[in-house]
């Protein structure tokens, strides 16, 4: 069953002279439990699709569905339990003076939950913090933890989807495994569908199934992760991005 489908997308930003055509005309779809990629170069598109998807680039026309539903213009609460975002910059995305405690109490608050407590000592198990990293502030934390807490953040609504906008780039090297990991472990425990945002082709050949090549705003090519790794790309543009990667 189809998750996520997105059709003839555009969004742009400015108008008149001002306007800038940052996606056209992009289709996909992705299935309940697939993780599908998005990969290009700065400034193709990638993550500006991200943003409409979850109504953060207001000008947008064309088709957003999710299971089944179109999406409105203006989101609906229950569009935000359904999908969640996971920025690219943990840093940037706690606030500092705010404990993961606090966070997290937060959202599952505005979420409508109860046993708040419970589900905050839950949701730091699920991402391997555990409940030692309650009470601290995020400059005490390194960037994997804060991404972590992120993830956390991400899950307590109890989402389907997950938009994940390239979330391991912000991280040292040897970290990056470590959340790609933890990411595909949450995907095959909670039945998570994944939009993940990538450079880097490798780690979209190790999360994803699918993957959609952008170059300046346009879907150039759709392809399976095999034909990524065998490295039978039909597209010339395509060709160019996995000869770069090697």
């Amino acid at each position: 069953m189809t998750m996520l489908t997105i059709e003839n997308l555009c969004v742009w930003f400015g108008g008149g002279r001002d306007r800038v055509d940052a996606v056209r005309q992009a289709s996909f779809n992705v299935k309940r439990g697939a993780s599908f990629g998005l990969v290009g170069e700065s400034g193709s598109g990638k993550s500006t699709i991200l943003r409409a998807i979850m109504g953060l680039a207001p000008n947008w026309s064309g088709g957003i569905s999710v299971d089944g539903q179109p999406v409105t213009k203006k989101r609906q609460k229950a569009f935000y339990k359904t999908v969640q975002m996971v920025f690219q910059d943990p840093y940037a995305s706690l606030h500092p003076r705010h404990s993961v405690d606090q966070v997290l109490s937060e959202t599952l608050h505005l979420q409508g939950f109860r046993n708040i407590d419970a589900r905050v000592v839950k949701l730091l198990d699920d991402v391997g913090l555990g409940g030692k990293f309650r009470f601290r502030y995020p400059h005490q934390l390194s960037g994997g933890q804060r991404q972590r807490v992120a993830i956390a953040r991400s899950l307590a609504a109890e989402p389907s989807i997950l938009l994940l906008d390239e979330p391991t780039s912000a991280l040292d090297v040897s970290v990056q495994a470590e959340i790609l990991n933890l990411l595909t472990d949450l995907r095959s425990e909670q039945n998570l569908t994944y939009v993940m945002v990538s450079h880097d082709l490798s780690v979209v050949g190790h999360m994803c199934e699918q993957l959609a090549v952008m170059k300046d705003g346009e879907i150039v090519e759709i392809m399976d992760v095999e034909t990524l790794r065998n490295a039978q790309a039909r597209h010339s543009y395509s060709r160019e991005l996995l000869a770069a990667s090697i």
